[in-house]
């Protein structure tokens, strides 16, 4: 494999903030980045090169993009296949289309994972309200019934009991493919990011600690704070699967704690991850320049945490208290506290950023992060 140099121009299936983030990991190695997004002024327009305004199965356009590039590399799984092969026909695309024909797929995702003997919880595939109606009586008291394809942030789910009309859910989720996945009692989620070269060299962040509302991620803590064989075995499962996946680049592993220790995976994404943002705050090389590294080839960093960090995610609804400004300067006068903003326009439930902040434990950090947002809301 020959590595794809800074000075080279780096392509990027999709242009919202974790391109945005992308592109400025490139920018400060050096290289020029292009995206491809249907929107002109999406997050990445502000600090690319360039963007082509196509929708993610534009044929012509990935190839627009694969011929204006030296490597291409994604932040969103809904890349269509065919528009993959012509780019791949043209340059390396990392990760492969083989990697994402598995993940944007969750009913594929899910039988690749048990056909290859990774830990998961009890689920079905439903392709009929009748089948879906078996698999949700089959799930006992509570299911997740989550749509085979999109969604993301806790939408395309619906969280079930067996008395809810299974024609009323598939009609609400699009009357097609379903995953059901039975309720399982959790301890906790988190989540481990694992980078891969070409040769098959890997590097592993620390597992992060994750917290949702209803289904969004709304902090996040790195290291977590859990017990060390914990940590260790959910990191060999995302290498594991990593490597039997061939993924070349980033894949972010989400796994669920168990009240028994043990830990099954729950989804896939193989790029960076809301719940490694913080990276950028005390490791050493953060999830974005890593990503950079893996896609071009180059040595990756080593993800070692200097010290416990955490973010908190800014949402929408923030923006939208009758026109007042978000209080930065009140959350910015804390130590240890930092701002990332991601340049688009405000809508209620949309991620607009988050703050970061360090502190001396995982705890710490956490109680920091919260506190900065609390103190951002206009009063």
């Amino acid at each position: 494999m020959t590595p794809v140099l800074p000075g080279a121009t780096i392509g990027i299936f999709g242009g919202g903030q974790l391109g945005r983030m992308l592109t400025l990991a490139a920018r400060v190695l050096g290289y020029h980045v292009i995206i491809l997004d249907p929107d002109p002024k999406c997050a990445a327009s502000a600090v690319a090169d360039r963007v082509i305004a196509a929708r993610f199965d534009d044929v012509a356009a990935a190839t627009e993009l694969a011929n204006a590039c030296d490597v291409i590399t994604v932040e969103i799984e809904k890349i269509g296949a065919d528009a993959m092969a012509a780019a791949s026909a043209i340059v390396p695309v990392r990760p492969g289309g083989h990697v994402l024909h598995i993940i944007q797929d969750r009913a594929r995702q899910k039988r690749w994972l048990d056909e290859h003997h990774f830990p998961l919880g009890p689920f079905w595939v439903a392709n009929s309200a009748s089948e879906l109606e078996v698999a949700m009586k089959s799930a006992g008291s509570h299911a997740f019934v989550k749509s085979s394809f999109g969604g993301y942030d806790g939408r395309g789910q619906v969280r079930t009991s067996p008395r809810d009309d299974a024609e009323a859910v598939w009609s609400s989720l699009g009357a097609s493919t379903c995953v059901v996945e039975k309720g399982l009692d959790l301890e906790g989620e988190i989540s481990v990011m694992v980078a891969r070269r070409p040769d098959g060299s890997c590097a592993t962040f620390p597992p992060a600690l994750n917290h949702h509302v209803n289904g969004v991620l709304d902090w996040s803590v790195i290291p977590a704070p859990i017990p060390s064989t914990v940590a260790r075995e959910g990191v060999r499962i995302a290498r594991g699967i990593a490597e039997q996946m061939d993924v070349v680049g980033l894949l972010a592993v989400e796994l669920f704690m168990l009240r028994d220790g043990s830990l099954v995976v729950n989804e896939l994404a193989p790029r960076p991850h809301n719940s490694f943002h913080h990276t950028e705050y005390v490791s050493l090389t953060s999830q974005f320049e890593q990503g950079i590294r893996a896609a071009c080839d180059l040595p990756l960093g080593n993800t070692e945490s200097i010290r416990p960090a955490a973010i908190a995610n800014l949402f929408g609804e923030l923006w939208l208290h009758d026109g007042a400004t978000p209080r930065w300067e009140q959350a910015l006068a804390l130590p240890g506290v930092r701002m990332h903003l991601y340049g688009k326009s405000p809508r209620a439930g949309r991620k607009m950023g988050h703050v970061g902040a360090v502190g001396s434990t995982a705890e710490e950090a956490v109680a920091l992060a919260i506190d900065a947002r609390t103190k951002l809301t206009p009063r």
